[in-house]
């Protein structure tokens, strides 16, 4: 199955043309000959683009490349930018898996004989398809326990896993092979770029680790006006099987239905910039797959409206560092201080501390200067950061996952708040934000919030502290003495007058006198071998 699969890769490579990725140099005599021996797999779309062959043969080859694509759209450091728009364009439309089958898997994953023992109704048509899993309407029994009865029920794919472990497993073999033939292959790191899809693309089979999220989410913004998150059933779900509130929300993305109800959409895409700040800043937990498949606008109160988030599969977190650093360099560009972006990368550790922050601080003004020559609604937030990354690759920046998923879900916040209001200044919007929240990081207030975060443990601790000092005192004054004892020690030996290295100067002058004058040579050998046993005997004392 491996083998066929790897041909069947392999033939699509070819069939798109794809070697011509591969440059000129590295082609050598053995690899011509070997792509001359597949010359039934010609290259049948010579009169397109390569970048437009890739996103072409990632989709031919089905849902496991087409997600890669997607994700390596998203990686703009390491893909050229005809690239990474291309790949942008990837659909992940798959047609949908049986009814039947689908209604059998949640039986077996509740462990009923029938539906009918929880459902009132089931929907056997999905109402959406993706590659990993797809969606049914039902209701819940009137009598339920739970506040809402209709839901959807979300189940993955029948046999994804395995055949997503089989095209990881080729992809890895492939990459490790791009590593090695690829001019670009070190900085590119092919190998690295498959693990990262790897652990992305296998988080997204575990339902549980999606319901939790959800969950976490829609704690962070309970009673928000700005952000809803259907309610999770945790009862019913499982690792291949969720159970969540149906919502009836406009997809974002229909523009039209959005302005026929009347929404305000310059309130509704200034609100999308503070929802994504808030997640990253307030709470270190972002939803890290907003494209606009994953977002609806309530129907309700169309003047002052809601978002609704769904598919929380994939999260990004900042750790406080991070968080305080990207929020420093934020505002460093929002001033044109690009030395003090220079000096906050290196340190942040984000580029190697030996970097001449003078050269850094150039070439970051030499990229952003340009940029701020537009008026501010027309600068990309996005492509600055953008701009910013592959400035600091230069300088041998280490590609930091939790800001490659910051970077493409900033990349959607921005993109779907022009689309909704065009003259959208989202730097006006998060500049505020930004330097307020960094002002809550500092100063008395922040000194205070520490503490009281902090008294709970301080608290526990604090009848152990007399203890604590008695023990170290007592142990530092028990080191003291055990120190002085051993340098007496040290120098009385030192100071000791030891005869025994006299007795080799007179054993070795007597084998010498007895040689010359008795010439005894074997008790001259004697004698000179006694010295040397008290010499040596001496020595090792010291």
């Amino acid at each position: 199955m491996s083998l066929w699969r790897f041909y069947i890769i392999l033939k699509t490579l070819l069939t798109y043309g794809l070697d011509d990725l591969i440059p000129e140099r590295f082609q050598r005599w053995y690899f011509k000959l070997a792509r001359l021996s597949a010359f039934w797999l010609y290259n049948r779309h010579a009169d397109k683009p390569v970048e437009v062959r890739l996103r072409l043969a990632l989709q031919s080859l089905g849902p496991v490349f087409v997600k890669f694509g997607q994700m390596l759209s998203t990686r703009r450091d390491l893909l050229p930018a005809e690239f990474a728009d291309e790949l942008k364009l990837l659909q992940d439309q798959v047609s949908p898996f049986d009814g039947e089958q689908a209604k059998k898997l949640i039986e077996k994953a509740w462990k009923i004989d029938s539906l009918d023992d929880y459902l009132a109704h089931f929907e056997i048509e999905p109402l959406a398809s993706a590659s990993i899993a797809q969606v049914h309407a039902a209701q819940l029994h009137e009598d339920s326990p739970f506040a809402h009865t209709d839901i959807v029920i979300k189940v993955i794919r029948p046999g994804i896993a395995e055949t997503m472990r089989a095209d990881v497993e080729l992809m890895k073999t492939m990459a490790s092979i791009l590593a090695k033939i690829l001019p670009d292959g070190r900085r590119l790191r092919p190998v690295e770029v498959v693990k990262e899809y790897e652990k992305t693309l296998f988080d997204e089979l575990d339902l549980m680790r999606e319901a939790a999220n959800s969950i976490q989410l829609k704690r962070n913004f309970a009673d928000s006006k700005q952000l809803y998150v259907p309610a999770v059933y945790s009862d019913l779900c499982r690792n291949n099987v969720m159970v969540m509130e149906r919502i009836y929300g406009i997809p974002v993305g229909d523009i039209a239905a959005l302005k026929a109800q009347g929404t305000n959409m310059q309130l509704l895409a200034e609100r999308g910039v503070e929802i994504f700040f808030t997640q990253v800043f307030r709470d270190s937990f972002f939803h890290a797959d907003m494209h606009p498949g994953n977002i609806f606008v309530s129907r309700e109160h169309p003047e002052d409206p809601m978002y609704i988030g769904i598919d929380c599969g994939i999260v990004g977190t900042l750790n406080k560092d991070d968080k305080r650093y990207l929020a420093d360099n934020f505002i460093a560009f929002f001033n044109r201080d690009y030395r003090k972006v220079a000096e906050l990368h290196v340190d942040s550790g984000w580029v190697p501390r030996d970097t001449n922050v003078e050269d850094f601080e150039f070439a970051i003004r030499t990229v952003c200067e340009p940029i701020f020559e537009k008026p501010l609604a027309e600068i990309s937030f996005g492509n600055v950061l953008l701009n910013l990354f592959n400035t600091a690759r230069r300088f041998q920046m280490e590609v930091q996952p939790q800001l490659v998923l910051l970077q493409k879900t900033l990349l959607y916040i921005e993109g779907l708040g022009r689309q909704l209001y065009p003259q959208l200044d989202l730097w006006k919007t998060a500049k505020p934000f930004l330097e307020n929240w960094v002002k809550q990081q500092v100063g008395v207030g922040a000194i205070i919030r520490s503490v009281k975060e902090n008294a709970p443990y301080w608290g526990e601790k604090l009848p152990e502290i007399p203890d604590l000092v008695y023990d170290a005192l007592h142990s530092h004054r028990e080191l003291q003495h055990q120190q002085s004892l051993l340098i007496e020690a040290l120098q009385e030996r030192n100071h000791k007058p030891s005869v025994v290295p006299q007795i080799g100067h007179v054993a070795a002058i007597s084998a010498v006198l007895v040689y010359c004058f008795k010439d005894e040579l074997w008790l001259s050998a004697a004698l000179l071998l006694v010295a040397i046993v008290c010499w040596l005997g001496s020595h090792s004392k010291k």
